[in-house]
């Protein structure tokens, strides 16, 4: 049985309307490549062209799931050319979404029309290419080098408002289609091609300075630095510079930064679908209550507040509540301040929050979020309070980040409705949610917190139940594995270093400094009674804490730090006291290489990640990776930890973790071969 055409083509007087209509974003598939070439022929009688396509959106992009194969004909580039060639010229009518090669295909048009608030942008930067259709030739002559620069490089993403500024839309419509009638009824002198348009003025240093604020910015990522040296190409006649794009476009389809950035791009989706709630109708949520207004509880509650729903702030007393209003106002009116969002937008939010000092507030909610301090009976004493006053099904909901929910939640009565929302720090910016499951808790709770975490634009990972579930546990074994390389001969800036160099955004005792070293204090004490006496236990942060060296809020940590500065700076006592610790224990210091600072940390990260997969704490690697990425900073072109060992082959990565627990003889579980996880 015949395939139906992705693209139509009708006409209507001497007007003829090509139609893409490829669900559910009009990706330029090999189909629909076919198609736009065919309708070129087929409209060669008519006067004008209008290219628009059905559903939500205009063309957003190219089909990835094609890019590990060869390239099939016939190729974009062939098709944007022989659409800016055709004797009859094309208008591009356009809603929703044009990117990627969907905006090489517009900029092919000899005219651009198109719907308010319209999505224009080359996101070929974000999974490791370049345009490969002409995107970076055309884009500067239609907008300007500087322009280009921004879209291309960055990834931005212009509204129609604001590429009609720059000069590449020719008009915005509220009904593009009804707006075209009358434009081809007066149509106007066919302009020059873009692609023979000529580049226009550059600033003599715009490439060298854009160069270094990229490079600084990507921390080793190499697709910003290849968009910019593809624009620098437009410099040269289109004909000559549009198959160097292509060929490096191609090229780079098989590098690990791309491959590593399409595996993050479809894995996001991926874990969004966990199986344990296939087919699951999560319910509709408009009512939440936050117990506690710090820095988290705040968080969530502004997160919750830009997601559209009412929120509850509860806490012990007025003066607190008060003071928990002002900070969430305080987050929503910085997001004003920084263009984010309106004053009315703001004044919406407000309407939808109170900050009160009584459980009974909550009655009504659907959902109530605990965000207080990481004690036990703290916990369970405020939930006893919510479910004395909240419906006996209403959602029931721990941001416990160590202690385990089956504890928190014990005596609650209906268990199914009692989960785990693990927000991260700053909770309103942070994208990770970690949505942890308890035995009993029912698929459709799990559902609803995976709906909660989508509506508050979360990417959300399901986790079982463990210590520190699947984010924590993995940073400790990272702390764990950097202290051990402490007291056998590194520095902390040799290990900060180390992790920078590889593309964190800053190394774990940076990271301990920002976030207090306190927290994890605790932690550890609290484990104490149960660690493994076999375990190798480096005891230095302890004493950091027990000397008030609790990180940047007190100036001194693993680093000193100056008044109103937040750059660290070495300090010879944190560093003696590290030297003095190996003799202590009779260890001989050794030199590390920075890489294999790097090959030891991840071989750690990975083989943990194994374990926690093997556990059934993660369902897969790509949730562990997510968890990764999106919570702790790992680079998103690496992939995550678990991707970059299959990168660089699991047996490597065995081998060294091997080494690893050697050297520490009973500290270490080694998960055995990764490649099946």
């Amino acid at each position: 049985m015949p395939q139906p055409s992705l693209v139509s083509v009708d006409f209507k007087g001497d007007v003829a309307w090509v139609t893409v209509d490829n669900p559910p974003v009009n990706a330029t598939s090999t189909g629909v490549r076919q198609g736009l070439a065919d309708a070129v022929d087929a409209v060669q009688k008519a006067r004008v062209a209008v290219l628009c396509c059905a559903g939500r959106t205009f063309i957003a992009g190219g089909d990835m799931s094609e890019f590990d194969a060869a390239p099939v004909e016939p190729h974009l580039p062939d098709v944007v050319q022989k659409i800016e060639d055709s004797n009859v010229p094309f208008i591009a009518c356009m809603h929703g979404n044009v990117l990627g090669g969907g905006f090489e295909i517009a900029m092919a048009c000899a005219w651009r029309v198109a719907a308010p608030g319209t999505c224009f942008g080359l996101p070929e930067v974000n999974v490791g290419l370049i345009p490969g259709a002409g995107g970076t030739q055309r884009l500067p002559r239609l907008v300007g080098m500087e322009a280009a620069v921004d879209i291309a490089c960055s990834g931005k993403i212009l509204k129609a408002e604001e590429m009609a500024n720059l000069g590449g839309i020719d008009l915005i419509a509220d009904n593009p289609m009804s707006a075209i009638l009358d434009f081809v009824a007066n149509l106007p002198k066919r302009p020059a091609p873009v692609s023979q348009r000529p580049v226009g003025n550059v600033a003599s240093d715009l490439l060298k300075t854009s160069r270094q604020a990229l490079k600084k910015r990507a921390r080793g990522q190499q697709s910003p630095l290849e968009n910019l040296t593809a624009l620098s190409w437009s410099s040269e006649p289109f004909a000559v510079a549009q198959p160097k794009e292509r060929a490096r476009h191609l090229a780079l389809r098989q590098s690990p930064e791309s491959r590593a950035l399409r595996y993050a791009f479809f894995a996001e989706r991926q874990v969004a679908r966990p199986s344990f709630i296939a087919g699951v109708t999560p319910r509709d949520i408009s009512r939440i209550a936050v117990v506690g207004g710090g820095l988290m509880g705040a968080g969530i509650a502004t997160a919750a507040l830009n997601g559209g729903l009412s929120v509850t702030l509860i806490e012990r007393d007025m003066e607190a509540a008060a003071a928990a209003r002002d900070r969430v106002e305080g987050l929503l009116k910085g997001a004003v301040k920084r263009g984010k969002m309106s004053e009315a937008q703001l004044q919406e939010r407000l309407a939808a929050f109170c900050a009160v000092d009584s459980y009974s507030e909550a009655a009504d909610v659907q959902l109530a979020i605990e965000a207080v301090f990481e004690d036990l009976s703290v916990k369970q004493q405020v939930f006893a309070e919510l479910a004395c006053h909240m419906q006996r099904d209403a959602i029931l909901a721990t941001n416990t980040s160590y202690l385990s929910p089956v504890e928190i939640f014990a005596g609650i009565e209906n268990q199914s409705r009692c989960i785990g929302l693990h927000f991260f720090s700053p909770a309103h910016v942070m994208k990770l949610l970690e949505v942890v499951h308890t035995p009993q808790t029912s698929p459709e709770v799990v559902a609803t917190g995976f709906a909660l975490g989508k509506r508050l634009r979360k990417v959300s990972v399901l986790s079982g139940i463990c210590d520190g579930f699947i984010g924590n546990r993995m940073l400790a074994a990272y702390r764990r594995e950097a202290d051990y390389l402490l007291a056998d001969g590194a520095l902390p800036y040799q290990v900060d270093q180390a992790m920078r160099a590889f593309g964190m955004p800053m190394g774990p005792y940076e990271l301990q400094d920002l976030t207090g070293l306190q927290i994890a204090w605790a932690n550890r004490k609290r484990n104490a009674a149960t660690r493994d006496p076999n375990e190798r236990h480096v005891t230095i942060a302890d004493q950091l804490c027990e000397m008030g060296r609790l990180g940047q809020r007190t100036g001194k940590g693993w680093y000193r730090y100056e008044v109103d500065h937040r750059e660290p700076i070495r300090d010879p006592e944190v560093e003696a006291l590290i030297e003095s610790y190996s003799a202590e224990q009779g260890i001989t210091r050794r030199a590390y290489a920075q890489d294999e600072i790097v090959s030891r940390i991840l071989a750690v990260l990975a083989n943990e990640g194994a374990l926690i997969i093997q556990q059934g704490i993660a369902e897969s690697a790509e949730a562990v990776d997510m968890v990764q990425i999106h919570g702790y900073g790992f680079p998103r072109w690496r992939g995550g930890p678990m991707n970059y060992c299959k990168e660089i082959g699991t047996s490597t990565s065995q081998a060294m973790m091997e080494a690893v627990a050697k050297e520490s003889p009973g500290s270490w579980h080694v998960a055995g071969c990764i490649e099946n996880n």
